[in-house]
């Protein structure tokens, strides 16, 4: 069997007509020996979704006991025994349990249609999917799902049969203008098969296409073994096809994702880029405008520098010209330093320029020294006209005295005589 299988149910607390309850149902579930007498050898089922079969039953028998149904005149009831509280899907795999336990690709590949069935199963009924379990004791490879209305207060089951639904709707529309009860009734009935067929069609798309099985088997269409060969074929080419197809979407989006990622990792790195861009010019244009304020500053110190250097230059000729005065004159030239020293000009000098004060005052000492030496060349020559001066007056007097004694002791002189022979030097 290459094709699929699936399958609905619903059931009440009092049973159809082979008897079986909701009651049975969950007893057969769980392999309880008095429900399970048609398998061989029980054993317990593989919750592969939701809750236990156990714990679902409590939660059916929960909510049966106090779910109420509307009757005429706006009142309410309990729900009748036989009305349909439990809703069933079984569906299975072509492949036993005995190629399922002895080929591990069989298996993935099962289990893989297992997910797909739990997916599909979720999407159709929400919350209301209860639980899902796998039987492993008997033929096939099959689960069972249990969809309990919970959280519907008349617990209607039925609203997830889609036939029941579709003929249901029909029915409460009322036959058209010039239709009979019976045409209207064939109608329904179409609806209903309409109806199932779409249900059969969205599990086919989403989970037989992809597995590989064909839509219906080859005894309701009446094929010959080679058709129904050909259509296997067709069957798994369309899924190889699909799994391609999903191997380069998979790679596609790989791709997308990887390109976005590359893309959001480089506009990231342009806005860091921009930004340490943007950070650096502003640096630089700060940097920029110090260098023309220090340049400007620059410009400044230079011209008050040369301004007083201009006034240096000055200053040192004045003192040269101070200096030379002070060879001569050693008073004035004191004088003149004093000043210096106190002077404002002499002090800014001092300040801004240390080295050039420097020069000045080695200058002036040097100027000083021989200003003093000068000062005690001139003491010693006025000291030595000064001794002269003394001899001269001695030797006046001792002369003047010469001649007295001289002019006492010898002849009067005569009138040609001159008298004052020695009377100078």
């Amino acid at each position: 069997m290459a094709f699929q299988f699936i399958h609905m149910e619903a059931f009440s607390r009092k049973g159809d007509g082979k008897g079986r309850t909701a009651s049975f149902v969950f007893s057969e579930a769980r392999r309880d020996p008095v429900a399970s007498v048609h398998v061989t050898n029980p054993s317990t089922p593989v919750v592969v979704y939701g809750s236990t079969i156990k714990e679902v039953e409590a939660m059916h028998d929960a909510a049966a006991a106090v779910a109420m149904t509307a009757v005429k005149g706006g009142k309410s009831r309990k729900l009748r025994q036989d009305h349909k509280t439990l809703h069933t899907v079984i569906a299975s795999h072509p492949f036993t349990m005995d190629e399922v336990r002895g080929d591990p690709g069989k298996r993935r590949e099962a289990e893989g249609w297992e997910q797909r069935t739990i997916a599909w199963l979720r999407a159709q009924y929400g919350a209301d999917l209860k639980s899902v379990v796998r039987h492993e004791d008997e033929r096939h490879f099959h689960v069972h799902a249990y969809i309990v209305p919970t959280d519907d207060p008349e617990m209607r089951a039925l609203r997830h049969h889609p036939g029941v639904v579709a003929k249901r709707a029909m029915m409460a529309a009322g036959p058209a203008e010039g239709e009979d009860e019976k045409a209207l009734s064939k109608k329904a009935d179409a609806a209903y098969k309409r109806a199932m067929r779409s249900w059969q069609d969205s599990y086919y798309e989403s989970v037989g296409v992809p597995c590989g099985l064909a839509r219906l088997g080859p005894q309701r269409r009446r094929l010959t073994r080679e058709q129904w060969r050909a259509e296997q074929v067709q069957a798994k080419a369309l899924r190889a096809t699909i799994e391609r197809a999903r191997a380069v979407k998979a790679r596609g989006e790989s791709f997308i994702a990887a390109t976005k990622e590359d893309a959001a990792r480089i506009a990231a790195e342009v806005a860091a880029a921009k930004a340490e861009a943007a950070r650096q010019l502003a640096a630089a244009k700060a940097a920029t405008e110090a260098a023309l304020k220090a340049q400007d500053k620059a410009v400044a110190e230079q011209r008050r520098a040369r301004s007083m250097m201009s006034r240096v230059r000055a200053e040192a000729a004045r003192v040269r010209e101070a200096t030379a005065r002070l060879q001569r004159l050693p008073g004035a030239l004191r004088s003149m330093l004093d000043g210096f020293r106190t002077s404002k000009v002499a002090s800014r000098i001092r300040k801004g320029v240390e080295s050039e004060m420097e020069a000045l005052r080695r200058t002036a000492a040097d100027a000083a020294a021989r200003a003093s030496v000068a000062d005690a060349g001139r003491r010693e020559a006025e000291a030595r006209a000064k001794n002269l001066r003394v001899s001269l007056t001695e030797t006046g007097r001792e002369l003047t005295a010469a001649r007295q004694e001289l002019a006492a002791i010898r002849p009067e002189s005569t009138p040609s005589t001159p008298a004052s022979t020695f009377g100078r030097v």
